[in-house]
């Protein structure tokens, strides 16, 4: 079983995930209550693209292991991609707690999964135009990773659909300051400007995203219409 479960381990590292498969399958047969394998089959099947089977692996490791963090993690991005959100957020919300029971301790790995998790979700409230909860998804996303702009940019676009227009300010100038060049954040940041009356600004904003990256297209085409408008 050992060795068995080396050979399988070393394919696994390579890459050679089918190769790998049959021996974890080999060694789940003889002892179904080894957490590693399930784990490892899940992600085997989560790559194949079979994320039912995927499921009912990372919930077997679960079984045997509850505080199985990795296969925590993983099952809850098996819900995402099956669709099962409130699942998906259920279960990394009490990976969360078990792997430690105060959120600043937690490790930084898992707290920066566990952050994209809560940001992809924010993503799908914001095109669903469910604003408040998508400013709840994207502030557990911060309260956990708060470093990451892309968060900050999408937050302050859901505070200013509300008309929190001072509020999303401070966050798109907070993911300017975390990553200058993260040109999505100056377009935002423009266009709050531009709402407020402050051209001269906005222009400042979408010239310099644009010096960042020449195909923010969106930036070009505010430029455009306001040249339009003052013509």
């Amino acid at each position: 079983m050992r060795d068995l479960y080396e050979r399988g381990c070393k394919l696994f590292e390579e890459g050679k995930y089918n190769e790998a498969e049959p021996l974890f399958k080999e060694i789940a047969r003889k002892n179904p209550h080894y957490a590693d394998v399930h784990n490892k089959l899940g992600i085997i099947s989560h790559f194949k693209g079979d994320f039912k089977k995927a499921s009912e692996h990372f919930e077997k490791a679960l079984e045997i292991n509850p505080k199985y963090t990795e296969a925590s993690l993983n099952l809850s991005i098996t819900y995402n991609d099956m669709g099962e959100f409130g699942k998906a957020q259920e279960v990394f919300n009490r990976a969360a707690k078990i792997a430690h029971p105060v959120p600043s301790t937690i490790d930084p790995y898992v707290a920066g999964r566990l952050a994209n998790e809560h940001y992809k979700i924010g993503n799908i409230y914001l095109d669903l135009a469910l604003g408040d909860e998508a400013i709840e998804e994207y502030q557990k996303a911060l309260k956990l990773s708060p470093h990451f702009p892309d968060v900050h940019t999408k937050l302050g676009i859901a505070l200013r659909n509300k008309g929190l227009m001072e509020v999303a300010i401070f966050h798109f100038v907070k993911a300017k300051e975390i990553n200058p060049r993260y040109g999505p954040a100056r377009v935002q940041l423009g266009l709050c400007y531009y709402m407020k009356g402050l051209k001269e600004l906005a222009v400042e904003e979408w010239k310099s995203a644009l010096e960042i990256n020449p195909d923010l297209l969106d930036a070009e085409a505010y430029l455009r219409l306001l040249e339009m408008e003052e013509k």
